[in-house]
């Protein structure tokens, strides 16, 4: 009888290849499964916990893009697959999370906020992609929708009760109206990409970081909001600084007396 040929197997480096490119897509889908899980909580009035679990996908899509360019894992697959679940988790899941919570009571004003946020942030994530190949890595175009998001979510945890009246109301219309035109501005907003993790830190930058752990870890809510507002602001306050340097110094105008001028000599007529 012939012996069947033997099945070549998958070399053992090949197969640790496969897998640290299954790992950021772990995270990925775990990002998923949080704005999925938000959107549940949203529609059945839990909204707190509907926006932790927005800032959890937010921790987790952050860890998806570090652990790939730790590892080397980055592929296109997962680059789309990380901008399908970002319109899910930080598209929609906080539009409908604000819409419960403050904006139901605007009638048509409401949902169509809401939905502006939604385009909005898939735009956003639109031109990432459009861009990401050419741009300054170091800087985003526009608010990136995890912050978007993550301004909505924070909102919610720090006035839990809803917005009383229609001023409040609207207030709050404005303020998601105002993070959706942050979005598809062209403001620069920091990356943090250059934060290299792996380069020798010193012992007083280790200390500082663990200082900073323990604030958000005593007062979660209030850091948060904090920090949020931080970088809301930083885009367009970085932009005036910028445009102000940028400006050139008008010299002083010449006054019309001279006062360290030399005496003119005499005229011969006296004069």
């Amino acid at each position: 009888m012939r012996r069947r040929p033997r099945r070549s197997r998958r070399p053992a480096r090949e197969s640790l290849r496969w897998g640290i490119y299954l790992i950021p897509s772990l995270f990925t889908v775990g990002n998923m499964l949080c704005g999925f899980a938000a959107v549940l909580h949203a529609i059945h009035g839990r909204l707190a916990l509907a926006a932790w679990l927005l800032i959890l996908a937010g921790v987790l899509d952050g860890l998806d893009g570090r652990i790939a360019r730790l590892t080397h894992a980055t592929s296109e697959f997962g680059k789309e697959y990380d901008s399908l679940a970002d319109v899910i988790s930080f598209g929609l899941a906080p539009a409908i999370l604000v819409y419960q919570w403050g904006l139901w009571n605007l009638g048509r004003w409401g949902w169509a906020t809401a939905f502006l946020f939604l385009v909005a942030g898939s735009v956003r994530l639109a031109r990432f992609n459009v861009k990401a190949a050419n741009g300054d890595r170091n800087y985003f175009t526009g608010l990136p929708i995890p912050g978007g998001a993550g301004a909505l979510a924070v909102l919610v945890l720090v006035w839990p009760e809803p917005p009383v009246g229609r001023l409040a109301s609207f207030a709050v219309c404005a303020f998601v109206l105002l993070v959706s035109l942050l979005m598809v501005s062209t403001i620069a907003y920091r990356s943090y990409k250059d934060f290299n993790l792996r380069q020798r830190w010193p012992a007083t930058a280790f200390f500082v970081f663990a200082v900073v752990i323990a604030i958000i870890a005593v007062s979660p809510i209030p850091t948060m909001a904090l920090l949020c507002a931080a970088y809301l602001l930083s885009g367009p306050v970085e932009l005036i600084v910028r445009h102000r340097r940028s400006q050139p110094v008008q010299p002083a105008p010449e006054t019309a007396e001279n006062t360290d001028a030399e005496p003119q000599p005499a005229r011969p007529d006296g004069s």
